[in-house]
Parts: structure tokens; C-alpha cells; sequence
């Protein structure tokens, strides 16, 4: 058996650290693909939900009404609002702000997976997330509709879901939900074995997103004024807590911490950057 040499041990070494590092890279475009795809389309739902041309009328979870409507006209709320509205308007919410949650899951299955099967695995895992969402819209889209019937013009349905979102946001409930939200596993890469895992896989990340933010995604449906801009704050609020770590579950406050961390540590980066390279900077 011949002995390698240290030349050809030290030669082995840096071939086996280029391949790493253009793995690093090949996975880093991956993922960084699956990421814009995902911003692509949660933008385009917002852009839809901002600038409909007829404004919010045909989403039955953001009805705009001027005056109110009786208390007495569900069956005119129904007539307003037909099956289509109902499930395109939730659809185009849900993408809009549930879609960015989604990156971390799908770059989990994309690593995880051949490249002949990847296309096929994500759109399982996104029909089983799907089903859970749509049919708890359906549930809050029901409390919406026996809201609407009774006090269509009135703050204080959104006002008490709020409180109740906030006692959900502090609850060791809620963090056991985001903790499962963390949890991924292992996917098997052959065979109907890896569609029933990807299609269980999207139940489940399903499940617990809609348990830790139910009540998130059900006040800007509730409020008489201020639909979108209450969309937006839940969205932020929602993709800030999913940054955070997995911990014990306890009664705390949880949203904006790492979110926070993170903006402040790109702001000292750039004025870092601005005063390295100003030409005062340099004179001194």
C-alpha cells in the first residue's frame, strides 16, 4: 500500500475544501431561489389586496362598508358575498401573509429531496398546509359573517379579539405551538412514502401556524376600517415570532425581540460601511 504524501494529503485537502465551499454556494442560490420565488408572491398578494381597483368589496373577510348594515341582513351579507369572494379573498390573505413563514419549510424539503422530485414534494407539502388554513378560514370567516350581521360598524368585536390575541401571544400555548413550528424531521426521498411525508409535513406545519396565530389572522377581519393596515402588523408580528428561537414554554411576551436584534445589527453594519468608505473617513 503506497503512502500519501504530505504534498498530496495537503493537495486532497484543498480540493475537498473547494468542493465544500461551492456546495456552501450551490445551496446558498438554492435556497436564496426558493426565498425570492416565495417574496414574489407574497408581494403580488399584497399588491392585489392594495390596489384592487373596486378596493376590498369582494373580499369577504375585508368588507369595506360606508354606513353599516343592519343588524338583521345576513341573508343581504350572503348575497354580497358569494362562495368565490369568500375563498379567493381568503386565499389571497393567507399568501400575502402567511407566505414568508413558509421559506424556512420549503428549503427544508428542497435540500432534503432529489431535484427530479423537488417540484412535486414542495406542491404536496403547500396543499396540506393549505387545507388546514382554508378550513379554519372557513371557521373564522363564519365568525366574521355572525359579526358582521350584528355590529358591522363596530370596534369593540376587534377591540375583544385583540385582548384575546394578546393573552394568546404571552401564553405557554402559544409557544408550544411555535415550537412544533420548528420541528421539521426527516423526509424520505423515494416513492409514495415521500408524498404522504410531504403531504404530512404541510398538515402539521399547517396545524400549528394556525394554532399559534388564529387570533392574529382574525382581528383585521373584524375591523370596520383599517383592513390592510391591520393585515400588516399581524404579518410583521407573525414572521417576527417565527425568528425566534424554540424555548420552553412559559407566560412571556414573544414577537419583535430577534426581529429587532437583527435590524439594529444591519444598521450598525451599514454606518460602519458609510463611515469606512466617506472620504472624511479616510483624510483622518
Amino acid at each position: 500500500m503506497r503512502l500519501i504524501s504530505a504534498s498530496e494529503e495537503s493537495a486532497f485537502t484543498v480540493r475537498a475544501s473547494e468542493s465544500g465551499i461551492r456546495k456552501m454556494m450551490y445551496d446558498a442560490r438554492e435556497a436564496a431561489g426558493v426565498r425570492n420565488s416565495v417574496w414574489i408572491a407574497a408581494a403580488s398578494a399584497w399588491i392585489l389586496l392594495i390596489f384592487e381597483p373596486r378596493g376590498l368589496r369582494i373580499f369577504a373577510h375585508c368588507p369595506i362598508t360606508g354606513a353599516g348594515l343592519p343588524s338583521a341582513s345576513l341573508r343581504m351579507l350572503v348575497v354580497m358575498n358569494p362562495p368565490w369572494a369568500l375563498v379567493g379573498g381568503w386565499a389571497v390573505m393567507l399568501v400575502a401573509m402567511m407566505s414568508p413563514v413558509l421559506i424556512s419549510p420549503l428549503c427544508h424539503i428542497w435540500r432534503r429531496s432529489f431535484a427530479s422530485r423537488r417540484a412535486r414534494l414542495m406542491a404536496i407539502f403547500l396543499a396540506g398546509y393549505a387545507a388546514i388554513w382554508m378550513a379554519v378560514g372557513g371557521l373564522l370567516i363564519a365568525v366574521e359573517f355572525g359579526v358582521k350581521s350584528v355590529a358591522s360598524s363596530s370596534y369593540l368585536p376587534p377591540a375583544v379579539v385583540l385582548l384575546n390575541a394578546i393573552v394568546w401571544q404571552v401564553s405557554p400555548i402559544k409557544q408550544r405551538c411555535l415550537n412544533r413550528c420548528h420541528s421539521f424531521g426527516q423526509l424520505p426521498a423515494f416513492g409514495v412514502t415521500a408524498d404522504f411525508a410531504a403531504l404530512r409535513f404541510g398538515v402539521t406545519q399547517g396545524t400549528w401556524c394556525a394554532g399559534s396565530c388564529w387570533a392574529l389572522m382574525l382581528f383585521p377581519m373584524l375591523l370596520p376600517w383599517g383592513h390592510v393596515l391591520g393585515m400588516m402588523a399581524a404579518a410583521v408580528l407573525i414572521l417576527s415570532e417565527r425568528l425566534e428561537a424554540p424555548r420552553t414554554p412559559s407566560w412571556r411576551w414573544r414577537g419583535f425581540g430577534k426581529a429587532m436584534r437583527i435590524l439594529t445589527a444591519q444598521a450598525r453594519i451599514r454606518l460602519q460601511v458609510r463611515s469606512a468608505t466617506s472620504p472624511l473617513y479616510g483624510a483622518k
